[in-house]
């Protein structure tokens, strides 16, 4: 069993932040939490994570590392006696749960960004439009991965699980600011019911920020967005 000193750096609206938080909770290790200020970033992150200045960043016995994809698996391997293993064993599986979590970043993220950042109501549309066949392909995801279980590790969660289940929250939240129901009971109701068993785990209860704040999060860094548009296009003037 690996032991050590662990502290994490993060935000608490930072869902990169929340997967870590998950895996460290779910495999019952203590950690200390350092919640920075993005806009006045802290010495120890710019040194932890010189090359992007992001969280979250794992530092384990005065070694960091960088990325929530990369801090998950690192977790499961450098403490794979404590707690459940979220990668799966099997070699096949395991690229397969990489493979989908890729698709996670590069096709949920971007388009939640998408609608976030549209200026018009048809690039909200069209943002919300791909966020919908993502959700999808989803479904079809967990029908493949869970073989008919409860979450994408099968009877228990696995990194599928953390990786998307970390950003429920804004998921929720997406949905309230966009006015579509992301994860349907009638067209996605294996996913549906996955983000009901998983937002009713321990661990995802004691991390996952309240979806009403994450709302007024959102709006509040949109009308900063806004503000600093106007304020660029005014200088022009």
């Amino acid at each position: 069993m690996a032991g050590g000193e662990l502290k994490l750096l993060g935000t608490w609206a930072s869902v990169w932040a929340c997967r870590v938080r998950i895996a460290l909770h779910l495999k019952d290790l203590r950690y200390d939490y350092v919640e920075e200020d993005l806009e006045n970033k802290s010495d120890i992150l710019l040194a932890s994570n010189p090359v992007h200045k992001k969280v979250p960043v794992l530092i384990h016995d005065g070694k960091p590392i960088s990325e929530s994809a990369v801090i998950v698996q690192y977790i499961d391997e450098a403490f794979a006696t404590n707690g459940p293993c979220l990668l799966p064993s099997d070699l096949h599986e395991r690229a397969v749960a990489r493979f989908w979590s890729a698709y996670i970043d590069n096709k949920l993220v971007a388009a939640w960004v998408k609608a976030f950042k549209a200026k018009t109501e048809e690039e909200k549309l069209e943002g919300t439009k791909q966020m919908l066949v993502v959700v999808e392909t989803l479904e079809g995801a967990l029908r493949e991965c869970s073989k008919g279980k409860p979450f994408f590790g099968g009877e228990g969660v696995g990194y599928l699980d953390v990786m998307l289940g970390g950003l429920l929250s804004w998921l929720h939240g997406a949905e309230a600011l966009c006015g579509v129901e992301f994860f349907d009971a009638a067209k996605t109701p294996l996913l549906s019911a996955w983000a009901e068993r998983f937002g009713a785990l321990d661990a995802a209860k004691a991390v996952l920020p309240d979806v009403g704040k994450v709302v007024e999060f959102a709006k509040m860094k949109r009308a900063q967005q806004d503000a600093a548009e106007a304020a660029a296009a005014a200088a022009k003037n």
